[in-house]
């Protein structure tokens, strides 16, 4: 769905593309958190299955489930969208995968166009780390999640997002980057289907939102317990692995 939207957006003519593409995505996934809670708690997001298991809201068995099914899911809706659109506009916009960079004409032959790994990596790091920081922070803590009801907690995550998509295209302001995917399943998708170069740096993507997850979860960490509490610490990273190593040295002795 938001990769239709990223082609429908940018095919009209319009003066910002990047910020009607940032507020229609933020409507959308209000819609798509407001329409999956039920099932799975609101999981369309590696970032957030990742995060959350770290927590301790989920255990990372599961997560691991809700990742392969985000990315098969994304694999499938790049299907559909390649047998919907002309072979000219999955060309022009590669199925709306994530890109760094493009091969574009130039006056005296193709050019590449688009911003370095490194920047594209830090992008996807600090967008990642926001986006945990300032919209599922109230997810993962119960209080506030109470408090503001699961409706406003789901806009502020949309919205968060489509700011964040919009501050990364607009600073870069560079052809040929996507912006900041802050969603590895979304990248995933149409690299497994169109391939080519979705495929170059697609490492970013993964390892950018891994290292904000992991830096996420220090914070929560290290902050007072009063000021931030989830629901379920069972499944916390560091309990599992203290159990796990706990139980070895019991088994040696």
């Amino acid at each position: 769905m938001l990769d239709t939207i990223v082609i429908s957006t940018i095919e009209s003519d319009i003066k910002m593309p990047n910020l009607v593409l940032s507020i229609l995505a933020a409507v959308i996934i209000i819609i798509l958190l407001l329409a999956v809670h039920p099932i799975s708690g609101g999981h369309i997001n590696p970032i957030v299955s990742f995060s959350a298991a770290l927590v301790g809201l989920i255990s990372m068995s599961r997560a691991v489930i809700y990742i392969i099914a985000q990315c098969v899911g994304a694999i499938l809706g790049a299907l559909a969208l390649k047998a919907v659109v002309s072979s000219t506009i999955e060309s022009s916009f590669s199925l709306a995968g994530c890109t760094m960079t493009v091969i574009a004409p130039g006056p005296n032959g193709p050019v590449t166009i688009g911003i370095e790994t490194a920047q594209a990596f830090w992008l996807e790091v600090f967008c990642s780390f926001i986006f945990l920081f300032a919209s599922l922070w109230m997810a993962y803590d119960h209080r506030q999640a109470k408090q503001l009801g699961l409706v406003l907690v789901f806009t502020i995550v949309g919205l968060v997002l489509g700011l964040l998509v919009f501050v990364s295209t607009s600073v870069t302001a560079k052809k040929g980057y996507s912006g900041a995917g802050i969603n590895p399943a979304r990248c995933f998708g149409p690299a497994v289907v169109r391939g080519g170069h979705l495929w170059d740096g697609h490492w970013v993507y993964w390892v950018g939102p891994a290292i904000a997850c992991l830096v996420f979860y220090l914070y929560t960490k290290i902050i007072p317990e009063q000021h931030h509490r989830a629901k379920a610490y069972d499944h916390d990273i560091y309990n599992v692995v203290k159990v796990m190593f706990g139980h070895g040295r019991g088994r040696t002795l």
